[in-house]
């Protein structure tokens, strides 16, 4: 039996566009609601309980709209919000964290550098998930201001150029060969972190792991969408629609709301 109710996925803005374009790319059939809280970005400087607010109302916008699983495609809303909406809520729920296990077991110098909001660098959750690599040295960096300049558009300013400049240089000398993107924002960032790093750090971020992850709790619990019909994409934004319509690069409908 087909299920041709929408994956759902929510970010405070257009950043958790990264994990949705992963999540298009190996399951095309599959019809999706995506909400970005613009309104309300960043979420990694607000109170756990302000987090945890947010995501209980976009949950329940996506709810509404009849998702049959719910993709939270926010670093800073998974890691500190992630275990309360699964006791509130009877939906499947798949989280985004940083990909730290990757690089950790990778790392040739045993130093790794993550990029992430205070929100979720501070969280129990990203504190729990380290301590399992205590023979590696982690260097976290707080992304202040790269989340605000992607919700305006401004990726390529000279003020983007700056910031992460003065992030990415301290990490580098101290021999970091893997370089983890944990806000779902920064992927498009990506460009402009390879022109300041050497080639021999390598990026990782969890976009395919989200994916793959979606499509095997869908066929797990079998309400994958096997129809033979064409899928849809909405996009909701509660600001400027144009960011949004900009980052996506396609014809693909975009509704500014409320919510």
């Amino acid at each position: 039996m087909s299920n041709t109710h929408p994956i759902g996925l929510f970010d405070s803005g257009i950043g958790g566009t990264s994990i949705w374009k992963e999540i298009h790319s190996l399951l095309p059939n599959e019809n999706t609601i995506y909400l970005a809280d613009s309104k309300n970005a960043p979420y990694g400087l607000k109170s756990k309980e302000e987090i945890i607010e947010l995501s209980f109302k976009n949950t329940e916008y996506l709810l509404n709209k009849n998702a049959k699983i719910i993709v939270v495609a926010c670093n800073t809303a998974t890691t500190n919000a992630i275990k309360e909406l699964r006791k509130k809520y009877n939906v499947p729920f798949i989280g985004i964290e940083p990909a730290i296990k990757p690089a950790a077991n990778q790392s040739k110098t045993q130093t790794i550098g993550i990029l992430a909001t205070k929100g979720t660098l501070n969280s129990d959750l990203f504190h729990e998930k380290t301590a399992l690599y205590s023979n590696v040295k982690i260097v976290e960096q707080i992304g202040h201001g790269l989340v605000q300049l992607i919700e305006n558009g401004d990726i390529n300013s000279a003020e983007m150029q700056e910031l992460l400049e003065s992030y990415l240089k301290p990490m580098i000398d101290q021999n970091i060969d893997y370089l983890v993107l944990g806000c779902s924002h920064y992927p498009y960032l990506i460009p402009q972190i390879k022109k300041i790093i050497p080639e021999n750090i390598k990026i990782i971020d969890s976009g395919e792991a989200v994916a793959k992850q979606t499509k095997k709790i869908l066929e797990d619990l079998k309400i994958n969408n096997t129809s033979k019909e064409k899928s849809w994409q909405k996009f909701y934004t509660n600001a400027n629609p144009h960011v949004l319509e900009a980052i996506l690069d396609h014809n693909l409908a975009v509704f500014e709301k409320d919510f």
